[in-house]
C-alpha cells in the first residue's frame, strides 16, 4: 500500500518536474523585450539554463539513488558537453568527472558485436551461416535438433535460447579477472549442452526453434566472443585491444580490472532502506551468491563485464554515428554500420545487431544499448536523423530497492530525455511514449 502511495505521489511531481523546467528554460528566453528588462546578456541566459540542467539532473539522480553520474552529448560527431555528478566512491567522498570509469553492464554487447562484424567484413564467415561450422561443439536446441543456429540469430538475440537470470552464471569465479581457465571452453559446452554440468532445462526455449522469435539472451554474446577468437586466431581480449580499444584511443577501457586505475573506477552500490551497500555487502540479500569483491568481475565478461569511461565509449559511439569513422579511423564499412542498427526479422525487442532501437519521444527513436545490473544503470544511444548522442554511467541502479521498477524507469526516460534535448532535440509529446510497453526497455538485463 505505501509503495502504491509513493508511486502516485512521484510521478506526477516528475511529470511537474519535466514541464517546470522546460517552462523555465521558454521563459528565459521569452521574446526581446523581456531579455532587455533583465538585462541578460547570452552568457548570462546559457548559465541560468546550465544551473536549472544541473538542479534537474542532481534531482533525477536523488530520486533514482544514484551515487554518481557521468555523462555526455555528442553533436555532429564530437562530443560538446561533458560532466560528473555526485561520488563515484562514497567512503572517500571522490567526486565523478568524464574520466571515471564504470563497468557498463550489457552496453559490452555492442563491442562484441562489432568485433564479430569487422570478421564479417573480411568474408570469413556468412551471417546466415551455421555456427556449429566454427565451434569444437554443436551447438542445437534439443528441443529443435534439426534447426541450425546462425550468426544472425546470435546477433540479434533469435538463436531460441533463453533470458537467464542465474546467479551462479554471473558470478562464478568473481574474485578473479579475465582471461579465465575454463572459459570459454569447457564452460559453454557444459552450459549449452544437456548433461553438462552447468546445464539446465530452462536455458533453451521449447516453444519457439530458432529465427522464430527474439529472446534476451546474454550467453549468446558469450558464444560471439568464442566465435571471434576462433575465426580470427587471435584471443578475444587482444582482438578488442588491438582492432577497437586502440585505434579508436580508448585507453582507459578494458575486461580486466587489474590492468585499470583502480582509484578512478566507480564502485557500484546497491540501496536498501535508505543505505548504500557495496556489492560485496549483500549477504543478507544473495547469501552465499554474493560476490566476495567490491567490483564486478563477472564470469559472463563478453555480455556485460567492459570498464571505460564515457570520455573513452565517446569515441566508439562517434564511429558508429559516422558510418564507422572516428577521426581519421575507420572500424567498420558504412554498409556494415547500417546493418548492424537495421532491426532484424521476427525482432519484437527492436534488435539489430548488437545495437538495439528505442523510442525517446513521439517522432524520435534512438538506437544504443542500455546495461542494468546491481549497482549499475547505463545508456549509450543516438538519434541518426538528428545526429545526437547521449552516454551515461551510473553506479547504483532505480530497479533494485526500494524504488518500483516502473518509476525506476521514468526517471530513466526524463533523465535521457533530458540529455537529449540539452543536445539538441525538438521537444516532441514525450511524456504520451512513457507509458507505452514498446519504450519500456524490457527489463531486459535484470539480474536477481
Amino acid at each position: 500500500m505505501e509503495k502504491n502511495i509513493f508511486k502516485k505521489c512521484l510521478v506526477p511531481f516528475i511529470v511537474l518536474l519535466l514541464v517546470g523546467s522546460n517552462f523555465i528554460s521558454v521563459s528565459a528566453n521569452h521574446d526581446s523585450e523581456n531579455k532587455v528588462k533583465l538585462n541578460l546578456t547570452d552568457e548570462h541566459r546559457n548559465e541560468i539554463k546550465n544551473i536549472f540542467f544541473d538542479l534537474k539532473i542532481s534531482l533525477f539522480m536523488k530520486l533514482a539513488r544514484f551515487p554518481s553520474i557521468s555523462a555526455c552529448i555528442i553533436n555532429d560527431n564530437q562530443v560538446i558537453w561533458s560532466k560528473g555528478y555526485g561520488y563515484y566512491d562514497l567512503k572517500n567522498k571522490k567526486e565523478a568527472t568524464s574520466d571515471t570509469i564504470y563497468i557498463i553492464a550489457s552496453i559490452t554487447k555492442t563491442i562484441v558485436g562489432t568485433a564479430l562484424m569487422q570478421l564479417w567484413e573480411q568474408e570469413l564467415f556468412d551471417l546466415d551461416e551455421d555456427v556449429n561450422n566454427y565451434l569444437p561443439f554443436s551447438l542445437r536446441n534439443p528441443n529443435f535438433p534439426d534447426e541450425p543456429i546462425t550468426f544472425r540469430m546470435l546477433l540479434s538475440h533469435t538463436s531460441s535460447l533463453n533470458v537467464n537470470k542465474r546467479n551462479e552464471y554471473y558470478w562464478i569465479n568473481n574474485s578473479e579477472d579475465p582471461p579465465f581457465d575454463f572459459f570459454p571452453m569447457p564452460y559453454l559446452e557444459e552450459f549449452l549442452i544437456p548433461g553438462g554440468k552447468y546445464y539446465h532445462e530452462d536455458i533453451w526455449s521449447n516453444t519457439h526453434k530458432p529465427g522464430e522469435r527474439a529472446r534476451y539472451a546474454n550467453v549468446g554474446f558469450d558464444i560471439i566472443s568464442y566465435l571471434v577468437e576462433i575465426i580470427s586466431g587471435e584471443p578475444f581480449l587482444l582482438y578488442c585491444q588491438h582492432q577497437i580499444f586502440d585505434p579508436l584511443e580508448m585507453y582507459n577501457t578494458s575486461f580486466n580490472l587489474s590492468t585499470l586505475n583502480i582509484d578512478n573506477v566507480a564502485l557500484p552500490y546497491y540501496t536498501y532502506l535508505g543505505k548504500y551497500y557495496q556489492i560485496n555487502e549483500l549477504t543478507f540479500i544473495y547469501g552465499d551468491d554474493t560476490p566476495p569483491y567490491p567490483y564486478w568481475k563477472m564470469r559472463a565478461y563478453p555480455a556485460g563485464g567492459l570498464y571505460t569511461s564515457i570520455d573513452d565509449l565517446s569515441h566508439f559511439l562517434i564511429a558508429h554515428m559516422n558510418d564507422g569513422i572516428y577521426e581519421d579511423t575507420r572500424i567498420l564499412e558504412k554498409e556494415t554500420v547500417d546493418l548492424m542498427h537495421t532491426i532484424q526479422p521476427n525482432n519484437e525487442l527492436g534488435y539489430g545487431f548488437a545495437w538495439m532501437e528505442y523510442p525517446i519521444s513521439e517522432k524520435y527513436s534512438a538506437t544504443g544499448h542500455g546495461g542494468d545490473i546491481v549497482g549499475v544503470d547505463t545508456w549509450m544511444l543516438f538519434i541518426p536523423s538528428e545526429e545526437i548522442g547521449v552516454i551515461y554511467f551510473a553506479n547504483g541502479n532505480p530497479a533494485y530497492g526500494l524504488l518500483t521498477s516502473d518509476i525506476g524507469f521514468i526517471i530513466v526516460q526524463f533523465l535521457l530525455y533530458s540529455l537529449f534535448r540539452k543536445g539538441g532535440l525538438p521537444s516532441r509529446s514525450f511524456l504520451k511514449t512513457i507509458y507505452n510497453p514498446r519504450s519500456s526497455f524490457l527489463n531486459i538485463d535484470t539480474i536477481e
